[in-house]
């Protein structure tokens, strides 16, 4: 078989990027089962959704420039391969531990495709697509993240085998595209000898104001969406009796749509003036959020989210793009990493907090503090951004 090029591979490794984020979000909707069968509490389904993070953050490190010298096909591939490796365990999971597995084998894929996959699309892109092509990069990535939820819903409610039906169609789904997968030209000229290296993050002297302030953001945004992908059906479940699953997603849905859109929508302003409004956004987005809790209000979370998604996506990639214009060109990889691992502890760290506060507290007066929280974070990176964009005028 000749391989696959221009617009049949492009659309080939959006596929792929889209099915493996796809796949990272998809047990939202039954975490809730999971703690029924398994009998954990909520502190235990924070530590196995943290877990996929420590995976994310772990490929990052050790796998993030591999591509450079392997090629990209080869870890787009075993990015795709991992992420089906995941449905399979998830598909024995019978006990926390091989949840914990399960998640950090799904953190994994997703930490091979964050950096591969988004240079694949955009170097595969046809001519005609080429402009537009990080923004479809933007699309699978975050767009997946927002799907797998959905998807989830409503093969768990309109179909048996709630906590397994729902991974043997998403493994179908990565071995068709898988297969097709393999037959894509690769994207880059490998060097013969060439060795794959370790990615260390580094922050220039140059850019550290910058990246304190857009890592500040980034923390919270990213925080803000690990909340949201671990618990935010259960504070739908707060706000509204027995709700049906998709209902019980469309909080984490909206965030991710919205964050989506926001970046598609305002992509050609400049990146400071989108990171200092993503900032406003997410503070605004946050403290919204804290009064649907306090008032059970599920439109009022929705709006929240729909806010808060566009203050995240928007101070993310604006963020990031205001650090790497202050870096020379050999230096961004590195700082990329460093933001990447700002985000991905952000989305671990805090929600095993929020999970070990509920427990003791209670999920609202928790879900308060946390936005509260979030929303301050958001100020003090609005401030420090706005002091470094005059001090740098």
């Amino acid at each position: 078989m000749s391989r696959l090029t221009g617009g049949r591979a492009f659309t080939v490794i959006v596929l792929a990027f889209l099915v493996t984020m796809i796949g990272t979000t998809l047990p939202t909707p039954m975490y809730g089962l999971y703690q029924q069968r398994l009998g954990f509490s909520l502190t235990t389904i924070t530590i196995v959704f943290a877990t996929y993070a420590f995976g994310v953050l772990a490929a990052l490190l050790l796998f993030g420039r591999w591509s450079d010298a392997l090629g990209r096909r080869p870890l787009l591939v075993a990015g795709l391969t991992t992420s089906l490796a995941s449905d399979l365990v998830f598909l024995v999971a019978d006990a926390t531990w091989v949840l914990l597995v399960a998640r950090a084998v799904s953190g994994v894929s997703a930490g091979i495709y964050v950096g591969t996959a988004t240079a694949a699309v955009i170097e595969s892109a046809p001519e005609r697509w080429r402009s537009r092509a990080p923004l479809v990069a933007t699309a699978a990535n975050i767009g997946g993240l927002g799907l797998g939820p959905v998807i989830a819903a409503v093969l768990v409610e309109a179909f048996p085998w709630p906590v397994h039906l729902t991974f043997v169609v998403h493994a179908v789904a990565a071995a068709l595209v898988l297969l097709l997968l393999t037959q894509v030209a690769e994207t880059v000229d490998v060097v013969p000898g060439a060795r794959p290296s370790l990615q260390r993050p580094r922050v220039p002297a140059a850019a550290r104001t910058t990246f304190i302030g857009a890592g500040i953001a980034g923390f919270a945004g990213f925080a803000v969406c690990g909340l949201f992908t671990a618990v935010s059906p259960r504070f739908v479940g707060e706000a509204v009796d027995q709700p049906h699953a998709v209902v019980s997603v469309s909080v984490v849905f909206a965030l991710f749509a919205a964050s989506v859109i926001a970046q598609v929508v305002l992509h050609r302003i400049s990146s400071d003036i989108g990171a200092t409004l993503g900032c406003a956004l997410l503070a605004v987005g946050m403290l919204l959020f804290t009064v649907s809790l306090a008032t059970q209000s599920l439109w009022l979370m929705l709006v929240a989210a729909v806010v808060a998604g566009a203050g995240q996506g928007i101070s993310f990639s604006k963020g990031l793009a205001a650090v790497l214009v202050r870096v020379q060109p050999h230096e961004r990889a590195g700082t990329t990493s460093a933001f990447f691992v700002v985000a991905y502890v952000a989305i671990s760290v805090p929600v095993i907090g929020s999970g070990i506060a509920s427990d003791r507290w209670g999920l609202d007066p928790t879900g308060i503090a946390f936005s509260i929280g979030a929303a301050v974070l958001a100020v003090l990176a609005l401030v420090t951004l706005l002091v470094d964009q005059r001090r740098t005028a």
